[in-house]
């Protein structure tokens, strides 16, 4: 598949995606968003061998400072409802991913950028990253989730702060919080992001993919997730992998996982 704003790279059956829009600090624009859409919704899904992804930003400026704000300028309230809507699906494609999606933070994380980087299952933050929604600077709401997730991740009282008054996180901060895993210097961002996902290509796949839909279950509104994790459980159990890896358990060695 050809891709104009995403740069698709694999290292070790690692996929490593580039927003490559860097005079524009790789901002989210439609052309952006499709390709997204189009790279989780058909695309990966069919690298089966793949171990996980990582989403990262052109240039040491950026990882992506926001949406392209000229495109929302002719927006009616129902076309911008459209586009937010057009928007989370996207990023549910990322967030649903049963490999590890993680963001390499090189930069400005800010509005869809920010945005972005919580749909991934982890991010890895540069020491010179900054994170925000400053969105009521321009006298609109996130609209990619912004409101929802950055509230799981480090709590109402200070995700309200952060939305209401548009102050950016630097990453020391972001990493109290827990909006992110690490921090670490910029030429270590992109091989930490590889080691944690090589760390967990070791684990059972069946199981990794059961941890992410069990964990994406808790903020499901039309989801008991007590009861996904009952059934993921379950599922795994009767799994070769399981077999496998209890095996390995009890006489003491490295399991060999199938995937299956």
């Amino acid at each position: 598949m050809q891709y104009e704003n995403l740069l698709l790279e694999e290292e070790n059956d690692i996929l490593i995606v580039t927003i490559n829009r860097e005079k524009a600090l790789n901002a989210l624009n439609t052309q952006t968003m499709l390709e997204l859409q189009r790279l989780f919704a058909d695309d990966a899904p069919h690298r089966t061998y793949l171990k996980g992804v990582i989403i990262t930003g052109a240039g040491d400026r950026a990882f992506v400072a926001g949406a392209d704000i000229k495109e929302f300028l002719a927006l009616d309230a129902e076309q911008g409802a459209a586009m937010a809507q057009r928007g989370q699906d996207i990023f549910f494609l990322i967030e649903r991913f049963s490999k590890p999606v993680v963001a390499a933070v090189n930069g400005f994380a800010l509005g869809g950028g920010c945005e972005l980087a919580m749909a991934c299952h982890l991010r890895i933050a540069s020491e010179t990253a900054r994170f925000g929604q400053p969105e009521v600077n321009l006298g609109i709401i996130p609209g990619y989730g912004g409101t929802q997730r950055l509230i799981q991740y480090i709590g109402k009282t200070k995700a309200m702060e952060l939305l209401l008054t548009a102050d950016m996180l630097h990453a020391q901060d972001a990493l109290r919080l827990g909006l992110v895993n690490d921090v670490v210097p910029p030429a270590e961002v992109l091989p930490k992001a590889k080691a944690l996902i090589e760390k967990i290509a070791a684990k059972g796949p069946v199981a990794v993919a059961k941890v992410i839909e069990a964990v994406n279950a808790f903020f499901q509104y039309n989801e008991d997730g007590f009861a996904r994790e009952v059934s993921e459980f379950g599922a795994t159990t009767g799994t070769d992998d399981f077999k496998e890896g209890a095996a390995a358990f009890m006489e003491k060695r490295a399991p060999q996982f199938s995937g299956k």
